[in-house]
């Protein structure tokens, strides 16, 4: 029985070619592969492959898109992660080692866990493996530029479809809210940092690393409201209001009892 290629996770940062890793860039190199890359419809050119084009790497002799649709509707869904599968899987047990090319990073909002997940659901044998990247909010925090978390700060990393009471609710227990995908909901979270006071210490960011990015922070993140921007934007919002509890400096405070040896006597 042939033996099974790897379906690999290619993390290729948020959008600059600067920020392909090493070893993403290597396996890029390999003419024995077949590259993969999701889009959104046939319409729609795969962001993650414009990635690699900018970076000047040449496709394998075998490439192909593969369409993920926008859509909550778990069926379509499911439909569409199956399609993928039985795209890559004669690939696979064929021996060949199939790159799924994503933006951002593999392990992060991203569609590879739904293929990888659905091709061993069909052949268990198939091995995965990720090579990790950067994500678009530390890239992002790069630009601006502004920390992303210092010494004992708490962060958050919210999707913003679950809507502005579930940001308020998360906001007293964070120094940093990173809210995903904020198209949908952005005017009503504006008018949300505005009554906070937020504003001062928020940044939005859309397509970073892009050609085209766009970049607001403060006051002008006003000039947003009523503005159509991509599906690709997030805010970093900074709480410099916030009450934080007692924290034990250390792993274990002077007085804690000392564990229990867990070593034969």
């Amino acid at each position: 029985m042939t033996e099974r290629g790897t379906l690999w996770g290619i993390s290729l940062g948020p959008g600059d070619p600067g920020l392909i890793t090493r070893a993403a860039w290597e396996a890029l190199q390999r003419r024995d592969t077949i590259w993969v890359y999701p889009a959104r419809s046939g319409k729609t050119p795969s962001y993650a492959f414009d990635i690699a084009r900018r970076a000047g790497l040449a496709p394998p002799e075998q490439h192909a898109q593969l369409l993920f649709p926008m859509t909550h509707d778990g069926e379509k869904l499911g439909r569409a992660w199956l399609k993928a599968a039985d795209t890559v899987l004669p690939w696979l047990r064929a021996g060949r080692d199939v790159l799924f090319l994503v933006e951002g990073d593999a392990s992060t909002y991203a569609t590879f866990g739904h293929l990888a997940r659905t091709v061993q659901a069909i052949d268990a044998q198939v091995p995965v493996r990720i090579i990790a990247g950067v994500n678009s909010f530390t890239a992002a925090c790069a630009q601006v530029p502004v920390p992303f978390s210092e010494q004992d700060d708490t962060v958050a990393i919210v999707p913003a479809a679950y809507g502005v009471s579930a940001v308020d609710r998360l906001l007293p227990d964070f120094d940093t809210l990173v809210l995903m995908k904020v198209k949908p909901i952005l005017d009503e979270l504006i008018d949300w940092m505005r009554q906070r006071e937020l504003l001062a210490g928020a940044h939005f960011i859309e397509r970073v690393g892009a050609p085209d990015e766009r970049r607001f922070s403060g006051g002008d993140i006003l000039s947003l409201r009523g503005v159509k921007v991509s599906y690709l934007s997030l805010l970093i919002i900074k709480h410099p209001h916030r009450i934080r509890g007692e924290r034990i400096k250390g792993c274990l405070r002077k007085d804690s009892p000392q564990p229990l040896s867990t070593e034969a006597a």
